[in-house]
């Protein structure tokens, strides 16, 4: 079968579309390499903070970094009782990076926790997050305890169905 060649229109679409694959190739991962910056990019990034740290969601996230994942006195009350935000730093002081992932991997916490986005990162993620909360170091107070369903609690909480 006979075939004319690409008419210079064609070429050029093929070639504006094989550049343009290549700038996004480019730029597709411009997450920081080294560890630590990495797991600072994912805690701010991935809504850790948004629990985990105090006043952080209410602030635009304009929060001391100092007080990120320290956890929060604010309630999640729902048919599962009220849980409460734990202070990552203080629980990432008693864990290694391996119990940190084999953690990571079979949770499954009240919620509003999104465990599920918790399993679904990479090793290297998890391990950047671990690595950015131990270089933080141990900072603030135990987060209060859970409260099962039908018990009074002290403080605001966030009201779930």
């Amino acid at each position: 079968m006979f075939q004319l060649p690409p008419s210079p229109r064609a070429i050029a679409a093929a070639l504006a579309a094989l550049l343009l694959c290549a700038a996004t190739l480019a730029h597709a991962d411009d997450r920081p390499r080294e560890a630590v910056a990495l797991g600072r990019y994912l805690v701010q990034t991935a809504g850790c903070n948004d629990c985990h740290s105090p006043g952080y969601t209410q602030n635009a996230g304009k929060t001391p970094e100092n007080t990120w994942l320290t956890g929060d006195s604010l309630g999640w009350q729902g048919p599962w009782g009220t849980t409460y935000a734990s202070n990552l730093r203080l629980v990432f002081a008693g864990l290694t990076e391996k119990q940190w992932l084999a953690h990571a991997r079979k949770m499954e916490s009240r919620p509003p926790m999104p465990w599920f986005s918790l399993r679904a990162m990479t090793d290297g993620d998890l391990k950047a997050i671990y690595r950015y909360i131990k270089a933080a170091g141990p900072a603030g107070q135990p987060a209060p305890a859970y409260v099962p369903p039908g018990q009074a609690v002290s403080g605001p909480v966030v009201r779930m169905p």
